[in-house]
């Protein structure tokens, strides 16, 4: 073989890797993970807006929207845990399909309320233990260049304040929740899970359209677990720009923090 084909075969050769490469990595991407930027704070101080990261498609198995294919190779019911109360979970909207991400609060068969800003869960109050306050700069946030919320009026540039605590669900896990002001999520009726779905709630309290809304008014009332496209336990970057590119916006910080 003359060296011109050995060449040219080794060429092939390569484009061929880098295609099945490519390949590899969609079908992994499209079975097993799902990028996904946080576009709002509805789920401060957990996330923030412009924090990257992968969605575990396999956390509770295949459901029509984790799996691409009409036929699944198995049943991820049998290599799955099912949802937790406490997991970030991001899902697609009963009504128009578009991603959110909330925290999930009430299991089947639970009932869920807020009663004066304090959830209750079975008619048990979480406990919160108050943490003081979550400063951040009144700035416009993101791509959208949204501004954030803020307890008091706050000029642009100066610090924009709420209060932050620690709720205690019942089993046992805990998490940072924002309360912004009084607002209508404050004080909801009782609400009952439906049997198959699923209650959701945004840790800033006060700025999330949620479970406890009606899809109607703008909210996602309950999730059927068809919808749940997986869970978030990693963020892998963040960025407080409007533009991944700005690097001096970045937030090595946040670079590969669980989310709890």
């Amino acid at each position: 073989m003359s060296t011109e084909s050995k060449a040219k075969g080794g060429f092939v050769e390569l484009v061929k890797t880098i295609v099945y490469a490519l390949l590899l990595a969609g079908v992994i991407r499209t079975l097993f993970f799902q990028p996904f930027w946080i576009p709002s704070g509805s789920m401060k101080p957990t996330l923030l807006i412009g924090d990257f990261l992968f969605v575990n498609k396999m956390a509770y198995g295949y459901s029509r929207h984790s799996c691409p294919f009409s036929i699944c190779p198995f049943s991820g019911r049998i290599l799955a845990s099912d949802p937790e109360r406490g997991d970030v979970i991001v899902f697609k909207h009963p009504t128009n399909g578009t991603d959110y991400i909330k925290r999930l609060i009430g299991l089947p068969g639970d009932t869920v309320q807020v009663v004066n800003g304090v959830l209750q869960i079975n008619g048990v109050p979480a406990p919160q233990e108050p943490l003081g306050e979550f400063v951040e700069v009144n700035l416009p946030q993101g791509p959208m260049r949204s501004m954030p919320r803020c307890a008091a009026a706050a000029g642009q540039g100066e610090d924009c304040v709420k209060d932050l605590a620690r709720e205690s669900l019942p089993e046992g896990p805990t998490h940072l929740i924002l309360d912004i002001n009084d607002g209508f999520g404050d004080m909801t009726p009782a609400f009952t899970v439906p049997d198959g779905e699923f209650f959701f709630m945004g840790d800033n309290r006060d700025n999330s359209m949620d479970s406890r809304f009606p899809r109607s008014a703008g909210g996602v009332g309950f999730v059927p677990f068809e919808n749940l496209v997986g869970r978030a336990d990693r963020v892998i970057f963040s960025s407080a720009g409007s533009s991944m590119l700005a690097f001096w916006t970045w937030r090595p910080d946040r670079f590969f923090v669980a989310v709890e």
